[in-house]
């Protein structure tokens, strides 16, 4: 029975988009496949991990029958890749899914969909929001590298998503840096707290287009639900308590600079050169009108940057981690950065001059 008839990019282009979220290796063997289900002219792709669900249509049937199966995902994705741009069949008969292109043929098992594991969407929505697919990703592009990885600390592993108001804000930190963003919606909501997931907010930032397209989200108790285009991802939510990102956020520091941004990433890139993997500090030196960036490391080299800057207080010697400071400085697309200090012991803060939605907190390290 004839499936699927199309070119093999259509038919590449809704499984990439789902197949991103499946494991190589899996406790489960069918989570390594790809859920694909006909109605009529309609083909829709489903792939999970338990914890993400995305799915996609697309109109590629062949025929007016209704059909459904699961095959692997990478094997089906690696077949069509090494096929040239040609009108590709794909059709299932007892239990094996062949494809046909020009003179290539190749059957894959399958697996009956009545075995795969999805995740339904949740009723209990307790907010809901539109904004455009460019907004959401810009959310997550200024805050995403200072998630934690694999944290003991498991709700460290994702981002706090705060919808207040007419206000949404993303929060990440693992404990030592903390990237904050704010950006308006059309929409007057009652404060919710939920943490995205690691993954699916890495998923999503492969997904969403840099368009005005909208992005529909819901929240509920225990699940988010993004939608746009063709696509819908369901993720579960992390449970546990975020920590409160207000505290951490410094008030009122006396001592501030405005440097170009792409001038003092190049001189912590430079600097950076002569740390070791293990040790990643710079010392940085603020007196009136210069800031001083060095680096020693275990073979007594030395890397030594002067800036001039517009400064006239106490004079401060203070040390970070350089790699938080060009995740940040990567990241921002400004001409400037705004940073304040407070004394050597106090966490740095990092913000855009005449912004206030975007705020990076830095702690100092011992040097």
């Amino acid at each position: 029975m004839m499936m699927i008839k199309a070119t093999r990019d259509a038919i590449l282009r809704p499984l990439q988009t789902v197949a991103g979220i499946v494991e190589r290796r899996h406790t489960l063997p069918i989570l390594a496949n790809v859920l694909v289900r006909k109605q009529g002219e309609q083909v829709s792709f489903l792939a999970t991990d338990i914890e993400i669900q995305v799915r996609t249509a697309a109109s590629l049937g062949a025929g007016k029958d209704d059909a459904a199966i699961t095959v692997n995902a990478r094997k089906l994705i690696d077949i069509l890749r090494s096929l040239p741009d040609v009108e590709v069949g794909i059709s299932l008969a007892s239990k094996k899914l062949t494809i046909a292109a020009g003179k290539s043929r190749f059957a894959l098992q399958t697996l009956g969909p009545e075995e795969f594991p999805t995740v339904a969407a949740s009723d209990a929505v307790t907010a809901s929001l539109t904004m455009p697919q460019k907004q959401l990703r810009h959310l997550f592009a200024m805050v995403h590298f200072a998630m934690a990885q694999q944290d003991i600390r498991y709700y460290l592993n994702g981002l706090l998503f705060v919808v207040d108001g007419k206000q949404a804000r993303v929060v990440a930190t693992d404990g030592h840096r903390l990237a904050y963003c704010a950006s308006g919606i059309d929409a007057e909501l009652g404060k919710q707290e939920v943490i995205i997931p690691r993954k699916t907010v890495t998923e999503l930032q492969r997904l969403l287009a840099d368009s005005d397209e909208p992005v529909s989200i819901d929240i509920a108790q225990n699940q988010i639900r993004f939608r746009f285009g063709e696509v819908e991802l369901l993720s579960k939510l992390v449970e546990g308590k975020f920590p409160d990102y207000q505290r951490v956020i410094p008030q009122g520091y006396r001592k501030a600079i405005v440097l170009d941004r792409e001038t003092w990433g190049g001189a912590l890139s430079r600097a950076s050169i002569l740390t070791s993997e293990k040790f990643k500090g710079v010392r940085f030196t603020l007196t009136p009108g210069s800031l001083k960036v060095q680096t020693t490391n275990a073979e007594q080299e030395e890397a030594v940057e002067e800036l001039d800057v517009d400064y006239a207080g106490d004079p401060l010697d203070i040390g970070f981690n350089v790699t938080y400071l060009l995740d940040v400085l990567g990241n921002l697309k400004t001409e400037q950065v705004k940073v304040e200090f407070g004394d050597a012991n106090s966490s740095a803060l990092i913000s855009v001059p005449g912004d206030d939605g975007f705020k990076y907190v830095v702690m100092p390290m011992r040097i």
